[in-house]
């Protein structure tokens, strides 16, 4: 055969039969009499059809071996068939193999909802039946780098599915980089890409070949699909294709095809880039101009495109400023625009240019735009304008626009009115100040999405700014959202600089679209993330870069399935910044379980707790926090039930109480998988995200919501549940490099060792030791009152930072082993595991004991211990004992339970050992271990209504003399404190 991609010999001419060797494989003429069939020891055999009829007869019609096999022995010269172990066995009288069933056609249109048997299947109820599990390889997954599924097998049926309350569906990184791997590059031959007739699947390590390779049935939909002459090839012993090891689309569960033209509505634009910038006199005070001007600067040598790169800018105040940046010369030329109402664009072939034509002007620009504007002394600004100008500027192209905002706008189309309410805080109500009062910003992202544009927004607020409102322009347009509040450009300005150089220089898909195939059967029921969907199930992505993360909810479409896995595919459709088109294919199958102990056993609880968190944001917003809440408790609390419950025996549709085993008193232990899930369901009902109570800021929630939701398994898991370690007394190796037999936990490329991870309780903070905590977006240092001045002197440079304000120290980075070491651990636990990804730089604040205001909101991230706000007064391991008690057990001092009667947390009375384990499992209070690799490894309906907590009895003890205050109210009417940054973590 010839390589991949350049198919097989085309047919010889009548009377030549098969090709010669080494030319591939080509079917016999029409009129011609059949080849001989060549064979070879071990290879098995697969009969010709004869001449001029079908391959097979229908099922039900074979009364014995067809004719041709009678005679066959006598026409070979008596070789007997049956003398080797591999060779074929004809079928015994009246029986028909399974493979062999004669297809019925059916119109491609019917692929809609509930359907007919799939062609070459038998009908009844259920998925497909042709499916055989024998030979499918299940080792072979998509990188965990790209999809995360909630479990790795899946329920038979739906009420299975029900009773055990596990979210399933999967995390999804589609243009993600495989780990340690480079994705394999498939040129299509002469018969195109090969994809199912009826349902479009594209071909993949799962399909099942039949009549010695001259069909393939689909495992998406079972179709049996007729194999173009230019893609065959024979079959071995075990049914599957001899050229396997050399065609990366039968091998590899993830490969990218290049497009041909039919997969291009237009021909590839040019990667575009467009920068639309606040100049108000926030924007230039802060230093968020001149900062979003040297990341810029910075960027344009890596700018993914190479010569086809075009860049262009406008600015805005209380008027748009245009820039023309004409090829050849060196000061661009500024023209203002003052009428909102009647914008027109002039000098419209200067304002969008190729960066290599025009690069002088471009930096002439990006040099002098800080002094610009140094006397501007406008405070509104008019954001919409400025999006419509540049929308008219961009629209035929298409491309990434990077808008960055300092204040609320005010004025023209889309202009904002402060409404946050103090009142609405801590109640069900607060929902809406959490949802848009304007329609505008989604109506004008829908039109950037038709139009290829893909929007990310760079916040930098001083006050209310009505985040939940601008943040409809990346969600819908496929961007990012990244805020900071009370800007400092010492403490901000790295972290923003390094995330604008990653979001522009990264590799980039454009004019993307995403569609997700699962088995008949199963379905696609919701989909969480950036994108805006066209029709039910295609995602439209006008970008997508290994940020982007998508979540998506697997639900059975029939009551039961019979099939021994289900298949899921995720196909990407985009155009690379180099021009080409290509489609990305993610392959994998998960096996069917009737048995409930075998589904918990599977359950990914890092997997499962992100996509829990997607699916309670959803349900937040559509409702209110306090069902978010209730939502992601009652999940928890009826997993560990369904785990405890063991198999269960259904009869003439009742549930058959399970065989108790003597000596045993009929519960079974939760699996070790699902041992850290209370812990992660905890930290997410304290995440800010979720958090109850009064002083979380409308806009920082929504923020918190937007990080999340573009968040994949690992970066949730760190978002969530930070690491906690002590500086003060490290060994000498911690902070260098492992050694190749050191099982300690390590982080980054370099494997640098890492401290003793220590329980999110403020009792393991002492005043003689300085701590690091780390979310990964950012770091935090808490240095106690009474610290070795020398370990202060290292680390600040000082010998003491009593009287010091926090926002002006700064953290050394070298200049004595302490300091580097501190500085190499930080930098491992935010440095990427794909080198071709820029590194975020994080931003690092210094907290001293004893600052209440600072502490506040540092102590939320201490999710083992109790909090004073509504759904979130127990500690862990009073959270783990409600989670293991059965159902119905009356709560403790006799307080009314929130999910309808199962009882709430234990009140303070009964507060059980710090180290307590939850029955039936191992002790968990230990912190997970975790390194930059990542852990080891429907619809909602409505919950019930929330019900009474047991009171807070304050804060534990502190292991140094003071527990965690109250959060101070910060006053919505009023800017957040500059400490604020991007909220707690």
């Amino acid at each position: 055969f010839q390589p991949p991609g350049q198919g097989f010999s085309p047919p010889p001419q009548p009377g030549q039969g098969f090709s010669q060797p080494g030319q591939g494989f080509a079917p016999p003429a029409a009129n011609g009499p059949p080849p001989p069939m060549p064979m070879q020891a071990g290879r098995g055999f697969a009969p010709p059809p004869p001449a001029g009829g079908p391959s097979f007869a229908p099922p039900g019609q074979v009364q014995g071996p067809p004719a041709p096999m009678q005679n066959l022995n006598s026409a070979m010269g008596g070789m007997q068939l049956n003398n080797h172990p591999n060779a074929f066995q004809p079928p015994p009288p009246g029986q028909q193999p399974p493979s062999f069933q004669a297809p019925t056609q059916a119109p491609m249109n019917q692929f809609q909802g509930h359907q007919p048997a799939a062609p070459g299947i038998q009908p009844g109820p259920g998925a497909p039946q042709g499916f055989v599990d024998a030979d499918v390889d299940y080792e072979n997954v998509i990188p965990r780098s790209i999809f995360r599924p909630s479990s790795t097998t899946l329920p038979t049926s739906a009420s299975m599915a029900a009773s055990c309350k596990v979210p399933i569906g999967g995390i999804l990184r589609p243009f993600a980089n495989p780990d340690d791997a480079e994705t394999q590059v498939v040129q299509p031959g002469a018969a195109g890409i090969i994809r199912c007739k009826r349902c479009r699947t594209y071909i993949n390590p799962f399909v099942s070949w039949l009549e010695n390779g001259r069909r393939w049935r689909c495992n998406i939909c079972a179709q049996l699909n007729e194999t173009a002459s230019a893609y065959f090839c024979h079959l071995d012993e075990r049914n599957r294709r001899r050229d396997v090891a050399q065609r990366p689309e039968l091998s590899q569960s993830v490969v990218e095809w290049v497009a041909p033209s039919e997969y291009m509505v237009r021909a590839p634009q040019a990667p575009a880039y467009f920068f639309v910038l606040d100049v108000s006199v926030n924007a230039v005070r802060s230093g968020m101009l001149a900062s979003a001007a040297s990341a810029i600067r910075k960027s344009l040598d890596d700018l993914p495109g190479g010569e086809r790169t075009m860049v262009g800018f406008i600015t805005f105040d209380t008027a748009v400023h245009y820039y023309a940046l004409r090829p050849g010369t060196s000061n661009p030329q500024m023209m203002v625009v003052g009428d909102l109402k009647e914008l027109f664009v002039p000098a419209p072939d200067d304002l969008l240019v190729y960066l290599k034509d025009s690069r002088d002007a471009v930096e002439s620009f990006l040099d002098n735009l800080p002094t610009m504007f140094a006397k501007n002394t406008a405070t509104e600004s008019c954001l919409g304008p400025a999006l419509k100008a540049a929308f008219t500027v961009v629209k035929a192209i298409g491309g990434k626009m990077s808008v960055f905002q300092s204040s609320m706008p005010t004025l023209g189309d889309g202009a904002l009115k402060p409404r946050e309410n103090a009142r609405l805080m801590g109640t069900p109500n607060e929902v809406n100040v959490l949802k848009p009062e304007v329609s505008w910003y989604k109506d004008t992202a829908i039109e950037f999405s038709r139009a290829q544009i893909s929007v990310d927004m760079y916040l930098f607020p001083n006050q209310y700014i009505d985040v939940a409102a601008l943040s409809e322009m990346p969600k819908v347009t496929a961007g990012a959202l990244n805020t900071y509040v009370g800007f400092n450009v010492a403490t901000d300005g790295p972290k923003f600089e390094s995330r604008l150089c990653r979001n522009l220089t990264q590799e980039t898909a454009f004019e993307a679209v995403l569609r997700i195939r699962c088995t008949k059967g199963m379905r696609i029921s919701n989909f969480y993330g950036n994108f805006f969907i066209r029709g039910t199930d295609l995602l439209a992505l006008p970008n997508c870069s290994a940020d982007s993360v998508f979540g998506f909810d697997l639900a059975h479409d029939e009551q039961s399935i019979n099939t021994p896995y289900v298949t899921i595919q995720s196909a990407l459709l985009y155009t690379s910044s180099c021009g080409e088109r290509r489609i990305r294919v993610a392959t994998q199958v998960l096996r069917t379980t009737s048995r409930i102990t075998e589904f918990m056993a599977s359950v990914d609880p890092e997997a499962c707790a992100t996509l829990l968190s997607k699916q309670a944001m959803t349900l937040a917003i559509k409702s209110n926090l306090d069902n978010a809440r209730n939502r992601l408790q009652q999940t928890c609390v009826e997993m560990f039930n369904a785990a405890k419950g063991g198999d269960k025996r259904t009869v003439s549709g009742y549930t058959m109480p399970q065989q108790q085993q003597p000596g045993s008193d009929g519960e079974q232990k939760v699996p070790n998988n699902l041992a850290l899930l209370p812990l992660y369901t905890l930290s997410l009902l304290k995440n800010v995200a979720f958090r109850g109570g009064t002083d979380v800021h409308p806009d920082e929630r929504i923020a918190a919501h937007m990080t999340l939701a573009n968040m994949h398994v690992e970066d949730t898991l760190s978002f969530i549940h930070p690491r906690l370690y002590a500086i003060h007394d490290m060994d000498g190796q911690t902070g260098m490099p492992a050694n190749e037999n050191e099982k300690s936990e390590t982080a980054g490329r370099n494997k640098i060792l890492l401290p003793e991870a220590l329980n999110l309780s403020i009792d393991r903070l002492s005043s003689e030791g300085v701590f690091l905590l780390d979310n990964g977006s950012d770091a935090f240092i808490w240095v106690g009152r009474a610290c070795n001045p020398a370990i202060i002197s290292a680390l600040f440079g000082t010998d003491s930072i009593e009287n010091i304000d926090p926002n002006q120290l700064r953290l050394n980075c070298s200049g004595n082993d302490l300091a580097s070491r501190l500085d190499c651990i930080i930098q491992a636990l935010h440095e990427e595991s794909d080198p071709a990804l820029p590194q975020v730089v994080p931003k690092i604040q210094i907290i001293r004991e004893g600052d209440m205001a600072m502490e506040a909101r540092f102590f939320w991230n201490f999710i083992e211990d109790r909090a004073q706000f509504n759904g979130g007064t127990y500690s862990y391991a009073e959270f783990m004992e409600f989670c293991s008690k059965p159902p119905g057990s009356a709560p403790p001092g006799g307080a009314p339970g929130p999910m309808g009667g199962r009882g709430g947390p234990p009140g303070p009375g009964n507060m059980p050992p710090a180290h307590m384990a939850a029955p039936g499992m191992q002790p968990a209070m230990q912190p997970p271990m975790r390194s930059n690799s990542g852990p080891p490894s429907g619809n909602f309906a409505m919950p019930p209504g929330p019900g009474p907590m047991p009171p807070s009895s304050g804060p534990p003890s502190s292991g140094y003399g003071h527990g965690p205050p109250s959060a101070p109210n910060s006053g919505y009417g009023m800017p957040p404190p500059p400490n604020m940054g991007q909220g707690p973590p």
